[in-house]
């Protein structure tokens, strides 16, 4: 358990790193991307293996049906995702997608998740996620994009289904069952 919540304090640090101490991360320049890079891969390394190895401690018991409603969050959150990267009309429909979508990832994972370490992980991304919300709001200004052609966001749907169904294979290959059973 250590290891993962060591992961996540790295994570946190070195993702806040810019917001907290501006001038130092300036002070680094371009040659400070490549090791903070590296502390984020090794951040989640420890995170992912922190939460593998981690004893199983039972908090809570989730209803059977909650992997429904993850499963339906974990769409929306492929799709909220994929609209950060989008060029269509959904462009600029909302500041931060990418930080919404770990929300919704970390929410859907407690929903079916009631072990100690789940808690501490998708919790913890929780907080990050929402902290740095809170951070990138009062550190800068945001300009709304112009949306683009409809097209790109019939293409974001079909990115979506893709990689849901590829995210799902890899839990099934993991030895997880995404849908119950």
């Amino acid at each position: 358990m250590t290891l993962l919540i060591a992961g996540l304090i790295l994570w946190t640090v070195t993702h806040y790193f810019k917001r907290l101490m501006p001038a130092q991360r300036a002070a680094m320049g371009a040659k400070g991307r490549g090791p903070i890079a590296v502390l984020i891969v090794v951040s989640l390394l420890m995170m992912i293996f922190g939460y593998r190895w981690a004893e199983f401690i039972s908090v809570w018991s989730p209803p059977s049906f909650f992997t429904h409603i993850n499963n339906l969050l974990m769409l929306i959150a492929f799709f909220v995702f994929g609209m950060s990267a989008t060029t269509g009309r959904l462009r600029g429909k909302m500041r931060h997608p990418m930080l919404l979508a770990v929300k919704i990832w970390a929410v859907a994972h407690l929903l079916v998740n009631g072990d100690l370490a789940s808690i501490i992980l998708f919790g913890g991304m929780l907080a990050w996620a929402v902290g740095s919300v809170i951070l990138i709001n009062r550190s800068e200004e945001w300009n709304r994009p112009a949306p683009g052609d409809a097209k790109k966001d019939k293409l974001l749907v079909i990115i979506t289904l893709v990689t849901f169904t590829i995210t799902a294979l890899i839990h099934y290959a993991l030895g997880v069952s995404p849908f119950g059973g």
